[in-house]
């Protein structure tokens, strides 16, 4: 039991640590940790929304409709409105929200509480492997959703009034869409190679390609943030 909650929490921490190093600008931990235990406890209220929304569902038979609203309804939808609700009742209008990398990193925090505690949940249900597969995919998808989410919330917060609603919708529905995308991919494709092995090539394409431009463009939201602070400071 420990080795399968280590395998869970691992994964985040590094994830967290990494992200924390490159703050230049240590932000208070007192907030972070604030951050953290949001994302953890809103976790609780999505399980029950999600499993409404499960409920409620429409008899599907075809598997492409029901795979993209369990990916991008009940999942997506539900879990990256509930981030960007905790980062946005308590970053928003915090005195300690005064560099544009601030957002990735208190974003991210909000994310990966949620994720660990997904993690846990998981991992009870689904033993070391998938806990594993977990650490190598899902928190690093979590994450890199937490730095697209941070990137335009914080050009929200520094640009001008006119332009922060439209930066505020793009907070929320990129890391909507990449999380919806990654979610989909693994609902369609996954039953599909039970029955029909040449599948797998297809969904080996699909979901690389997703995960791969969720990696280029969080770490180029990164590298930009950063790049933006360097200038400010001078």
């Amino acid at each position: 039991m420990i080795l399968l909650l280590l395998s869970a929490i691992i994964p985040v921490a590094v994830f967290l640590y990494c992200i924390y190093r490159k703050d230049t600008e240590k932000e208070p931990l007192k907030l972070l940790v604030k951050c953290f235990l949001w994302g953890c406890a809103v976790t609780v209220p999505v399980i029950l929304v999600e499993l409404s929304l499960n409920f409620g569902n429409p008899v599907i038979t075809s598997l492409f409709p029901n795979a993209f609203y369990d990916a991008f309804i009940v999942a997506s939808l539900v879990e990256e409105a509930a981030k960007f609700l905790c980062l946005y009742l308590i970053i928003w209008k915090h005195k300690e929200f005064d560099q544009y990398f601030d957002g990735i990193i208190y974003a991210v925090f909000v994310s990966l509480g949620f994720a660990m505690v997904e993690n846990i949940l998981y991992m009870l249900d689904g033993g070391l492997g998938r806990a594993v597969a977990r650490a190598i995919l899902a928190v690093p998808m979590h994450g890199l959703c937490g730095v697209m989410m941070g990137y335009f919330f914080s050009l929200a917060r520094f640009s001008s009034i006119d332009k922060r609603t439209k930066l505020l919708w793009y907070s929320f529905l990129v890391p909507f869409s990449f999380h919806g995308l990654y979610d989909f991919c693994i609902m369609y494709f996954i039953p599909q190679i039970e029955i029909n092995e040449g599948m797998a090539g297809l969904f080996l394409l699909a979901f690389s390609g997703v995960v791969i431009s969720i990696w280029r463009i969080g770490l180029k939201n990164i590298k930009k943030h950063l790049a933006q602070d360097t200038g400010k400071n001078r």
